[in-house]
């Protein structure tokens, strides 16, 4: 069930999973931004703006920026003296190579690494706890058991009220949760998979036994695809980028990877359905990215879209596909299906 934002500014909360926390349906993240591509200057007027605009959920990880993105965000909450029951903090934890000189038990899932990871992630939020903290991704080398014990041990000492995963599988997220219930332990509540028009298969297939069956809830990353269903790319010619694009401009070892991306067949397939996808968008009269961010949004298991923003009026426009959800009515998400080609279908022995 969503609620309204009481300052009506327009923001919807939603219930994470089964869990009595509410998160703001659009979230803002700090991959690839705070203390990297945007200056400090400009990180405190984004998470200013998404404040002024109902966003109460922001997400950050141990190894952003190696930890530069933490001390950002800490810094802003500080200097806007925002209370901090009115916001959801939370960070992930795994690859925690910032956290000291020797990698060998400063990444994974370890007791040893879960709870000094998270200390160290508090430290540098300025924090006394985070709302949500996540396990970024599996660790296959530690016993599953420890880890369950691990995230339950930062939660009954008061440094995390909620944990979760962030891009697992089914069987491994079911796993924690079976541990957890004969342990009589709290299990993860939510995963946070990359989701978008593009990328599909564990949100609308992989999971589904767990929504009901976990209470798993959902914060989905990438809604645009970095950028690429924003349509900014549409455009693109024998590989040139728009010089004001993030992949345009950076030089950091993501960006390396996707300007590879450029010109292969996956990507020009990928393009090609974005265009396509231009007339619906028109048709509707909203923008590429609005409609991308609002088709998430119509997955009733979607509990937040973690959105990026370089700048205020980015974020003021993303926010805005709140006001779209009803256009996207049935016969428009069907032709979306239509032209991308990869609707889910369920398997019944499965799935059902």
């Amino acid at each position: 069930m969503a609620f309204p934002e009481p300052r009506n500014t327009g923001m919807v909360y939603r219930r994470l999973g089964r869990s009595g926390l509410h998160v703001s349906a659009i979230s803002l993240g700090s991959w690839m931004t705070y203390g990297g591509y945007t200056q400090d200057e400009g990180s405190f007027a984004c998470m200013k703006k998404a404040y002024d605009l109902g966003i109460n959920f922001f997400d950050t990880a141990e190894n952003y920026t190696a930890g530069q993105a933490e001390i950002v965000i800490g810094k802003a909450i500080k200097h806007f003296e925002w209370k901090r029951s009115d916001l959801v903090i939370s960070t992930k934890i795994n690859w925690g190579a910032v956290n000291g000189e020797i990698l060998v038990n400063n990444h994974g899932l370890s007791r040893k690494h879960i709870i000094e990871g998270l200390e160290a992630s508090l430290k540098r939020l300025q924090l006394q706890y985070v709302d949500i903290v996540y396990a970024h991704r599996p660790d296959r080398l530690t016993p599953m058991e420890e880890t369950v014990r691990a995230f339950n041990h930062v939660i009954d000492k008061g440094l995390a009220l909620y944990w979760g995963t962030s891009q697992w599988s089914a069987d491994e997220i079911a796993e924690a949760v079976g541990i957890a219930r004969d342990l009589r332990m709290i299990g993860p509540i939510v995963e946070q998979p990359e989701y978008n028009i593009l990328v599909r298969d564990k949100v609308e297939g992989e999971f589904q036994r767990l929504y009901e069956r976990a209470g798993l809830g959902l914060t989905t990353f990438s809604p645009i695809k970095a950028g690429l269903l924003s349509g900014k790319y549409n455009d693109v010619i024998d590989g040139q980028l728009p010089k004001d694009s993030r992949f345009g401009s950076s030089t950091d070892s993501f960006a390396d990877f996707m300007r590879g991306r450029i010109g292969t067949d996956s990507w020009k397939d990928e393009l090609e359905m974005v265009r396509k996808l231009k007339p619906i968008a028109e048709r509707l009269g909203i923008n590429q990215s609005q409609l991308a961010v609002a088709w998430c949004l119509k997955n009733p298991n979607v509990s937040s879209v973690i959105t990026g923003a370089s700048s205020p009026e980015q974020l003021e426009e993303t926010v805005a596909a709140l006001r779209f959800l009803d256009k996207l009515t049935p016969m428009v998400m069907d032709e979306i299906d239509t032209i991308t080609k990869i609707k889910v279908t369920l398997d019944p022995a499965r799935y059902g």
